[in-house]
């Protein structure tokens, strides 16, 4: 067996150098500043490519435009000029950080036949201004990738500024010439979306409606009519059996006419149509299990439309309170500001009440926003709890008196 020995160096001890350590090197700009110049060093790249593209399909589409391939080359270069569109703006979203809305889709849905669908094409702001874009890029991406380079190596200490400055330039490009097509087409956008919730929440009504039909006052009325029949048969042997059966089916009568007006008053209460607001939301507050305080000051009635969403509102608020809030007191506030209509509810529950996805309170939010509404809900863990509505005023202009609430 071999012993291994250990030997030990006695070297003369050398100074300390960690305290001397240098620092790492580090890029004397932050991230947004090289994705900056990385932007402006591919501005040359992406003009010749879109230049080249806008020239090949726009002069050829018009010097063929007098023959039969013409138009239909014009509008397949428009298509893929809302590609190039697209492109510019992940581009400038990644690197310059600005975020632009994407254009409507064209509702080519809509056009019936391919000359239809052409003309549509054709007629396109967004494609022809995404054109434009395409095709006065080129200079000026010549021009910021030699600035870009230039001062890369001659001018690094305000590299910085001068990339800020010319990608401002970048932005206000995008901004102005792809961005959606003018504040009418996004509106136009959020019509569309505010349509289906419309459509998707008249469906819901609808069924609600059915079913309570079918589940509560169409069963009663059948049990009525077998009741009633049987009675006429146990008259003539036992009156007295018969007349027991009349009074079960008269209570039973009641009791459909009871469910029948809850299910009206659901649809649109009487009380709303014949006195307003004031008096409707006193009703609904006196059926809430929690006191209820209400103040309604308007000098006018709204508009059926919005008189009956603001009612359906304040009822669906208060039935939360009544079971979720666990709160001791409540109340209810309606006041017209300008054109706005605007509602309050609170009450001094748990609180913890939110808009999340399914909750009742995203439903409701869904509901204001189809009628340009605004549903806000401020209801921190332990309380209070705040539900703001805004509403837009709109006059009754059908011939009915304006009947102060």
């Amino acid at each position: 067996m071999t012993a291994r020995t250990r030997t030990r160096s006695h070297a003369v001890p050398v100074a300390a150098e960690d305290d001397d350590r240098l620092p790492p090197a580090r890029f004397a700009f932050g991230s947004a500043t090289w994705k900056e110049v990385a932007h402006l060093h591919l501005n040359l790249l992406e003009g010749i490519l879109g230049f080249v593209y806008v020239s090949l399909w726009l002069y050829a589409g018009a010097l063929l435009s007098v023959t039969v391939v013409g138009l239909p080359l014009l509008a397949a270069g428009l298509m893929g000029a809302r590609v190039l569109g697209r492109a510019e703006r992940w581009r400038a979203r990644v690197l310059l950080g600005v975020r632009i809305d994407e254009p409507s889709p064209l509702p080519r849905h809509r056009a019936r036949g391919f000359l239809s669908r052409m003309w549509m094409t054709l007629k396109d702001p967004v494609a022809w201004r995404s054109t434009l874009y395409a095709f006065i890029r080129l200079p000026w991406g010549v021009l910021t990738f030699a600035i870009a380079l230039t001062s890369l190596f001659v001018a690094w200490p305000v590299l910085g500024h001068i990339a800020r400055g010319l990608t401002n330039v970048d932005r206000a490009m995008v901004r102005g010439l792809l961005s959606p097509s003018s504040e009418l087409e996004r509106r136009i956008a959020e019509l569309e979306e505010d349509r289906g919730v419309v459509v998707d929440t008249a469906a819901a009504d609808l069924r609600r409606i059915e079913r309570d039909l079918h589940d509560g006052a169409q069963a009663r009325l059948v049990a009525l009519a077998m009741g009633l029949g049987l009675a006429k048969e146990r008259l003539l042997d036992d009156p007295e059996a018969g007349a027991r059966m009349v009074d079960e089916a008269h209570g039973e009568v009641k009791l459909a006419l009871q469910e029948l007006r809850d299910l009206a008053r659901g649809i649109h209460p009487a009380i709303l149509t014949d006195r307003g607001l004031g008096p409707a939301l006193t009703s609904v507050a006196g059926r809430c299990t929690v006191p209820v305080n209400v103040a309604v000051d308007l000098e006018s009635r709204p508009a059926p439309a919005i008189e009956g969403i603001a009612y359906f509102t304040v009822s669906e608020l208060l039935q939360n309170i009544s079971k979720h809030s666990g709160a001791r007191t409540a109340e209810v506030e309606l006041w017209r500001a300008a054109d706005r209509l605007l509602i309050r509810v609170s009450d001094d529950g748990r609180g913890g009440a939110s808009t999340a996805r399914g909750s009742g309170l995203a439903g409701l939010a869904e509901r204001l926003g189809s009628v340009d509404g605004l549903f806000v809900v401020d209801s921190p863990a332990g309380g209070p709890t705040v539900v703001t509505a805004e509403l837009p005023w709109r006059s009754r202009t059908d011939g009915h008196a304006s009947a102060r609430p």
